[in-house]
């Protein structure tokens, strides 16, 4: 699964909307790190708001168990590719792990989806996800990543992965790495480079 295979995938049309409005309600940054840089004298932010980021920065959700197999799962859902680095090159674990403590809904769906995968491998390779091959992993992955495709009893491990997916885009998409790989390149001021010389040739203005 190649990144544009994920986005194929996701329909990057829909890219988790409420995902990103819910970010943008809070201000959040697409890493913890850039997150609690952005506390600092971030002009609107009111001292609350400030100090309640500083708050989540400080706290930790994941095991590293569960941050090294979120690691590997963001990975294959945006690999690195030859226009711009990987899921975790942009930091979308520690993305992640800001949104559950921000929106603790996730938090359970999350965990128990990480839990789930890990009891899969071991029934299937008699390992942990993260202790497989990583083509054990794809084909893992690849029984859930696509709703209409999966079997269902493998609906729990669609909902997981349905649900990870909008994280790591979210996260991917919200970073400087992800702007840059989309070519957004926001908005810049206007450039007069004078009137159109078709336009003075109308007029017959061309040698004024």
């Amino acid at each position: 699964m190649n990144r544009r295979d994920s986005l194929k995938a996701l329909g990057l049309s829909a890219v988790s909307a409420g995902l990103l409005l819910e970010a943008c309600k809070t201000e959040t940054k697409p890493a913890a790190a850039e997150a609690a840089a952005a506390t600092e004298g971030a002009a609107g932010r009111q001292p609350f708001e400030i100090e309640r980021d500083k708050k989540l920065n400080g706290e930790k959700f994941f095991t590293a168990a569960e941050m090294e197999t979120i690691t590997v799962l963001v990975d294959i859902i945006i690999p690195k590719d030859d226009k711009s680095g990987s899921a975790s090159d942009a930091k979308v674990p520690d993305f992640i792990e800001f949104i559950v403590k921000d929106m603790p809904d996730h938090q359970t769906p999350v965990r128990g989806g990480l839990r789930w995968l890990d009891l899969q491998c071991l029934n299937r390779y008699s390992k942990v996800f993260t202790d497989c091959s990583h083509n054990q992993q794809i084909e893992l992955i690849d029984m859930i990543a696509y709703p209409n495709k999966a079997k269902p009893e493998m609906a729990q491990g669609v909902s997981f992965f349905n649900r990870m997916r909008d994280l790591t885009a979210s996260g991917f998409f919200t970073s400087q790495m992800g702007v840059k790989d989309i070519g957004y390149a926001g908005n810049s001021p206007g450039k007069w480079t004078g009137v159109p010389e078709d336009i003075l040739k109308h007029y017959g203005m061309e040698n004024v």
